[in-house]
Parts: C-alpha cells; sequence; structure tokens
C-alpha cells in the first residue's frame, strides 16, 4: 500500500504531527509527505490519503486567517501559498481512502475542526474515510504541542496502517 501524507503548517506543530504520523504509517506502508503547496492534483497510485492542517476560526484556514497567523509569525509560515481548503478542492477520489487530523488549541469545550471540515469535503467529493477525524493539541495558538501528542499521532498513523494492511 502507498500513503500520501499532506499537510498545512503554520507555525510547524502540525508539520511535526504529519511527519510522526508518516512515522506510524511507515511501519506498513510507503509514505510520502508533502506540504499543501507542494502537493500535486495527482493521486495515482495512491491508497491512502491523510490529510490535516491548523484549526482557524473553528475549521480549515482561509486566506484571511493565514494572513493573521503569519502576523503572529515573525520568522514566518511554513504554509505560505495554499491552504488544505484550496487544495482539496482539486483533487479527485478515483476510490482513494482518506484520513484527517488537525491541531487546535488545548482548550475544553472549544468547538470547530478543521479535520472535521475536510473530512467532510472529502467524503462529499467521493473518497472514502478509514478512521474518525483526529486532533492534536497545542498549548497555545502559536504552540508548542502538548506533551505526549506527537507520540499519539505516531500511534495513530500505526494504528491506520496496521488496519489496512
Amino acid at each position: 500500500m502507498h500513503a500520501l501524507v499532506v499537510y498545512e503548517s503554520t507555525f510547524g506543530n502540525t508539520q511535526t504531527i504529519a511527519e510522526a504520523i508518516a512515522d506510524g504509517l511507515a511501519r506498513s506502508m510507503t509514505v510520502d509527505l508533502v506540504e499543501v503547496g507542494s502537493a500535486g492534483t495527482s493521486l495515482a497510485g495512491v491508497d491512502l490519503l491523510v490529510v490535516g492542517g491548523p484549526t482557524h476560526a473553528f475549521s480549515m484556514s482561509r486566506a484571511s486567517t493565514r494572513r493573521s497567523a503569519a502576523e503572529q509569525a515573525p520568522g514566518g509560515v511554513i504554509s505560505k501559498t495554499t491552504g488544505l481548503r484550496e487544495w482539496l478542492s482539486t483533487v479527485d477520489a478515483s476510490d482513494t481512502m482518506v484520513a484527517t487530523f488537525d491541531t487546535k488549541t488545548d482548550k475544553p469545550h472549544l468547538p470547530g475542526s478543521a479535520a472535521k471540515a475536510a473530512r467532510r469535503v472529502l467524503r462529499h467529493r467521493g473518497f472514502h474515510p478509514v478512521a474518525a477525524a483526529a486532533s492534536f493539541y497545542v498549548t497555545g495558538t502559536t504552540g508548542p504541542l502538548v506533551d505526549g501528542e506527537g507520540e499519539r499521532a505516531r500511534r495513530w498513523g500505526d494504528q491506520i496502517g496496521l488496519a489496512l494492511s
């Protein structure tokens, strides 16, 4: 099996989670990891698409929320050109399995999830979800990740890979 992990990251936290998920998946399949601005639109040869991004304004980022985030990142942001929302509108399902994840602030009862929004979009585009949307937590808007979230992401990827192999 071949998995493609595509991520959008602002401050680096989602990138770290994507890397951990890719590590977990790699125990049972071939994995490519790509930042969304470098991801093409063809999914030829991809059996599992895993996508994730930060939760901005209760959903996937928009150009306006990315600009706002960039103002909070003196060193710049990771995903500069394209967001997950825009990229998802360009890919076709071709019976591809999918899993989604996000990063979000660790605050009880904070609504919204980029992962759930992405899952909904992908399901409507004909993709086949193989796992519930997963959220991984940061301590504040810019991070860092809550302790243990990287390992939890690695286990999530490993569990998905094992379930599909």
